[in-house]
């Protein structure tokens, strides 16, 4: 990949960043032959962003012609907005507290340069806001009023930054750009670039560490270079044609950032944004499922003024779900109509509607996996000993109790089963999901559609063994190569 960056006048650059070409604005604007190169990511380092301004049409260009700018649009926009950058600082609250706390001063300045500072302890922090606001040079404004709070972001020109940084700028920048490039490749050349996310600490990820490493070996076994990443790397996320998201996914969390980004960034992304949200929210998932004639169980969307209709209408026991839940979290079952009133309002305090279901008792769960409007696999999720559940959880949180899975072929499982799910996930779109469905004699019902299922080595795999990973890497392929091509995926 060819580095440029692109400044008003190049006489009066003052770095020299090794193997790294500079340009003018002007040039890259009226020169062709910058609109016929595919392999050029753009660096905007314009004094200015203003609307329809030259550097303002560096970032627009660049992404019409399919160079990645960095900043793009969207980010020269959210600068702009006050709003945008308190909304999005909020997830770096504890971090922002936690890295200015020793301060005694009222107000701190912080100079990033492609995503560090100058003193080391800073960095963390840099990386934060460079992640979120990604600009080449940026310069952050803390307030302290009872607590740290961002008061602004800004982008600087070059000449804004002190004398006495710039051998440190070249550095950063130095190592910045070396990470565009230093990716070793795995045996011939593979096709394309495809980015992993996980989270090595999490207690219960999506996959466990022998799935992922079959997803590493099926990508390179298509043509795929495939590289393991975590939260810090979202702003590398330009380097790849590919993500896919292999940890538990949140509307209100960095994966569905990722997920944006990677969409905006114009990667192919599983989860994409559009899934997480539809799948994230259960209120969401009862109405789409009613709506279009999906079976579920009987469902009362609760808000404070029908809380006394619970019992009435689904009968005991009944089952609330926090909206937000996944994967049985924030799920509970209640036997008696007593109980009810606290627990929903307890939860209406977090959310303005719940979902209520009718309890309906079975031996397991069928879960089908689905990518691509294809079935690949069907699980049989077995309760808990003597619980409810497929897993049993204590007051914590942590697990006290599973149930046994087993795996049939897409053949082997009921028609109807598959049939239900393919109708269910189908109105999410085409990812990758995981189907739960109760069955009751002959009838099937949708319990939920979860993006980011769980296909963990020894267990989802049973019967593909590695043709299940195969698949799912052979569909980023595809993907890719009709997006390179300009085809619907």
């Amino acid at each position: 990949m060819n580095i440029l960056l692109v400044v008003n006048n190049p006489k009066n650059w003052p770095l020299n960043i090794p193997g790294v070409s500079v340009t003018s604005a002007r040039a890259y604007l009226t020169d062709p032959t910058y609109s016929e190169d595919r392999t050029t990511k753009v660096f905007n380092l314009c004094r200015s962003y203003a609307y329809q301004s030259s550097g303002y049409y560096v970032s627009l260009l660049a992404a019409a012609r399919g160079h990645k700018p960095l900043p793009d649009i969207n980010t020269i926009q959210d600068l702009k907005s006050q709003h945008v950058i308190r909304v999005l600082s909020e997830d770096m609250e504890q971090q922002i507290q936690s890295t200015l706390k020793p301060l005694q001063s009222k107000k701190f300045t912080l100079s990033i340069y492609f995503g560090r500072n100058t003193a080391k302890r800073y960095d963390s922090l840099s990386l934060g806001l460079f992640n979120l606001f990604r600009a080449p040079l940026l310069r952050a404004t803390f307030i302290k009023l009872d607590q740290w709070k961002l008061d602004s972001i800004r982008t600087i020109a070059v000449s804004d930054i002190p004398a006495t940084h710039r051998k440190f700028v070249i550095d950063a920048a130095s190592d910045y750009f070396s990470g565009h490039k230093r990716r070793p490749r795995k045996r011939s050349t593979p096709r394309y670039d495809i980015a992993l996310l996980h989270n090595p600490t999490e207690g219960y990820p999506p996959s466990n560490a022998g799935a992922l490493k079959k997803f590493q070996k099926a990508a390179e076994a298509v043509g795929l270079d495939c590289e393991m990443i975590t939260r810090n790397d979202l702003h590398r996320l330009a380097e790849f044609d590919a993500l896919f998201i292999r940890e538990t996914t949140a509307v209100n969390h960095y994966t569905f950032r990722f997920a944006q980004r990677a969409a905006a960034e114009g990667l192919i992304v599983m989860d994409d944004p559009d899934s997480i949200l539809k799948c994230s929210n259960k209120v969401y998932l009862a109405e789409l499922m009613t709506r279009h004639g999906v079976p579920v169980p009987k469902t009362l969307i609760i808000h404070k003024n029908n809380i006394n209709k619970i019992a009435e209408v689904l009968g005991m026991p009944v089952i609330l779900k926090q909206p937000d839940s996944a994967f049985s979290m924030g799920v509970k079952k209640f036997e008696y109509e007593d109980q009810l009133e606290e627990a929903v309002t307890q939860l209406l305090t977090k959310s303005d509607l719940v979902v209520a279901q009718e309890f309906l008792p079975t031996d397991f769960d069928w879960r089908v996996g689905i990518c691509d409007r294809r079935p690949l696999f069907v699980c049989r999720y077995h309760m808990a000993r003597r619980h409810w559940q497929v897993i049993q959880r204590d007051e914590a949180g942590n697990t006290s109790g599973e149930g046994s899975v087993d795996t049939l072929s897409i053949g082997e499982a009921p028609d109807e089963v598959v049939k239900t799910a393919l109708k269910a996930a189908n109105l999410i779109g085409d990812g990758l999901y995981g189907v739960d469905i109760k069955q009751v004699g002959q009838k099937c019902y949708v319990i939920e559609v979860n993006d980011n299922p769980n296909i963990d080595a020894g267990y989802e795999d049973q019967v593909l063994k590695d043709a299940l990973y195969r698949e799912i890497m052979g569909t980023f392929l595809r993907r890719i190569e009709n997006r390179k091509r300009g085809l619907n995926s």
